[in-house]
């Protein structure tokens, strides 16, 4: 197609056969002549009558407002036209000056309409259909063409078809503007918006493993685009897919995390920027939470006898953020800012928690290990003196993070430090009337609702659980009414159908592990009534095993740790007090299932196990006269303990236990 000069192009209007030529030249082509060239069969004149339009709305300010006229002209280009324009601008053999002159016309065209089309228009096939040829034209477009090639994909995949339209294209046709993210990282927000938004209508597993395969690919390829850059806003993106795709096309057991933590270790290590710090932390962070074991190994991988090692200054890093950070938290609930900070806090408490069961992990393995086990076997290679350091510094750092929870619930729910529960429920009542006592939080979200309380729970439990120091444990009974509400608050919520919030059960109850085993503990978890939250959840859970098919396995060991818990406090008492012994008669009272139950047996064998233990320790707590009003109760359970030990294997920690229970009973 011959491309004319349309630089000095003007049209003659219809009935100006009697005026000058400068005059007849100087007359702005109407709307309608506009329309004829478009709808011609000649190419030239389709491609001036492009021209034409470009600029008239460009210099139309009202022209642009005008809906029904924007669309009539929409109706008037030929789509067949527009990819032809596309497909012959985006071939590298064709004449320079007359592809380019292609390409950048139809480009404009279309960004155009993608921006002035009203929504339903927007919609249609004809503009949507647009997205494959201009997605493989970046690659031939000029730098000012291709920012508006990206600026015309992110207007269209706002729109659910057009998310969809990106979302569907072969990996070929992604490869393009994967290749130039480096140099436009607006190109990374299509592909957010297409992954999120575009792949809600796979409809069975084929598809999802499809789509799941190709997001995998394309990570991978957005990882080789940018090899030697700093990769922060790849970083920023991988971490936003992984937290924010549905889980189903999350990639499982990629390839690439050994790359992406290589690309993590060489920002941290190279003095980070604010904005580098938040996407080194972020991505870390995502990649503990959904690949645990192989993300932690690379991450915090030393090499032997380094007298820096990574994981070292990598930690250190993380901590000294949390520390600087968290004293000034509280005051920026309600900025603007609130979010991306929180986020970042709460992917370094991700990170923390994973290196601290690492850390115990390591500790477990050098006590276990002969004495001639290599080394090199052991994946954490850092020399005791920093190990030590780095114990100190996570300690302190979690006593910070355990202050800020104190002063960020006390806000949330009272508004003062310290107020007992039934101070909180009340009115104030003053000579001006009642009112509610003072609360304040942030205005988008309540601290229930906050994911970094839940990490930083998290942190906290793993540290309290496996560390046998008292500063801190005490420290954390300072948050047994904190734990206990938002114990209920996510009992309360999960009971709901389609509960897909915040859990802060387990967590809690690894912290109470902890904490319970100093008289501090002991003498808050006795002062919120804890005893009556937490039995009464276990023996719910006990009473579904004989009555549901479809318990779920986190409710089975749920109900273990909550056992555990309840006989930590047994063993510290002294007595036995009277309601408590509600848990003898309800265990007495057990209807074990049967073996056709579809619940998992171990799980179920191993809760069993670990709820007539904490009932046999009741009764050899209790007082004399106790524990003869309770002696049907104890023949109940030992009958039961008798009958799990018939279905238990023999050496196993469970079949022990239920003998305990056996012997203790029998006495």
């Amino acid at each position: 197609m011959d491309i004319p000069d349309v630089s000095k192009l003007q049209v003659r209007q219809d009935g100006d056969g009697g005026k000058s030529g400068a005059t007849q030249l100087s007359q702005p082509p109407s709307v309608e002549k506009i329309q004829q060239l478009l709808k011609t069969k000649d190419d030239t004149t389709r491609f001036v009558g492009l021209a034409l339009l470009k600029s008239v709305l460009d210099n139309s300010p009202e022209l642009r407002d005008e809906k029904g006229i924007i669309v009539s002209l929409w109706d008037s280009i030929s789509p067949k036209f527009l990819d032809r324009l596309l497909r012959t601008g985006s071939q590298p053999d064709s004449e320079q000056r007359n592809s380019r002159d292609m390409l950048d016309l139809a480009v404009a065209v279309i960004h155009t309409f993608a921006v002035l089309l009203p929504d339903d228009a927007r919609q249609n096939i004809k503009l949507i259909g647009r997205i494959p040829r201009l997605a493989k034209a970046v690659l031939y477009s000029s730098k000012e063409t291709t920012q508006v090639i990206i600026k015309t994909l992110l207007t269209l995949v706002v729109v659910p078809e057009g998310a969809k339209c990106f979302a569907d294209l072969d990996i070929d046709d992604w490869a393009p503007l994967i290749e130039i993210a480096p140099e436009h990282p607006h190109v990374m927000t299509i592909f957010i918006w297409a992954w999120e938004k575009g792949t809600t209508g796979l409809v069975d597993e084929k598809s999802t493993a499809a789509m799941r395969a190709k997001i995998d690919e394309a990570i991978q390829s957005f990882i080789s685009s940018f090899i030697g850059t700093d990769a922060a806003s790849l970083l920023l993106f991988i971490s936003h897919v992984l937290r924010n795709t549905d889980e189903h096309l999350v990639p499982q057991n990629p390839k690439w995390i050994g790359s992406l933590t290589k690309l993590i270790r060489n920002l941290s290590t190279n003095r980070p920027t604010a904005d580098s710090r938040s996407a080194y932390t972020n991505c870390a962070g995502a990649l503990l939470l959904l690949y645990p074991e192989s993300a932690a190994q690379i991450l915090f991988q030393d090499e032997k006898d380094s007298s820096k090692p990574f994981s070292y200054h990598f930690i250190n890093l993380i901590l000294i953020d949390l520390r600087v950070t968290l004293p000034t938290l509280l005051e920026k609930l309600n900025d603007p800012e609130y979010p991306r900070i929180s986020q970042r806090l709460t992917s370094a408490l991700d990170i923390l928690t994973a290196f601290i069961g690492q850390l115990i992990s390591w500790m477990e393995e050098l006590d276990e290990s002969r004495p001639d086990t290599s080394s090199a076997c052991l994946w954490l290679k850092m020399p005791p003196d920093l190990v030590l350091k780095l114990s100190s510094s996570i300690a302190e750092t979690l006593s910070i993070t355990m202050e800020y929870l104190r002063d960020r619930w006390d806000a949330s729910v009272a508004g003062a430090r310290g107020l007992h529960l039934e101070a909180r429920t009340g009115s104030a009542h003053t000579d001006f009337g009642s009112h509610k006592t003072l609360s304040w939080d942030t205005k988008d979200e309540s601290a229930t609702t906050d994911a970094f309380i839940l990490s930083a729970i998290r942190a906290i439990a793993l540290w309290l659980r496996d560390d046998d120091g008292d500063v801190l444990r005490k420290e954390g009974a300072g948050l047994m009414d904190m734990f206990m509400e938002l114990y209920q608050g996510s009992s309360a919520a999960a009971s709901s159908a389609g509960f897909n919030g915040l859990d802060f059960r387990l967590p809690i109850l690894a912290a109470l592990e902890g904490v319970l085993r100093t008289s501090k503990g002991i003498e808050a978890f006795n002062s919120y009534d804890d005893w009556k939250i937490l039995s009464g959840d276990m023996l719910r859970i006990l009473s579904e095993t004989s009555t549901s098919s479809s318990l779920q396995e986190a409710e089975l060991i749920r109900g273990e740790r909550i056992a555990l818990v309840l006989q930590i406090v047994v063993e510290s008492e002294g007595s036995v007090p009277e309601d408590w012994m509600g848990i003898v008669t309800a265990v007495a009272a057990y209807d074990v299932p049967g073996t056709g139950d579809e619940i998992s047996g171990k799980a179920l064998l191993d809760f069993q196990a670990d709820v007539l233990q904490l009932a046999a320790a009741l009764l050899a707590n209790a007082n004399p006269g106790m524990r003869k009003r309770y002696v049907h109760s104890a023949t109940a359970i030992r009958g039961i303990a008798e009958q799990l030990r018939g279905g238990a294997e023999g050496n196993t920690d469970t079949a022990g236990e239920l003998e305990d229970v056996i012997s203790t009973l029998g006495t």
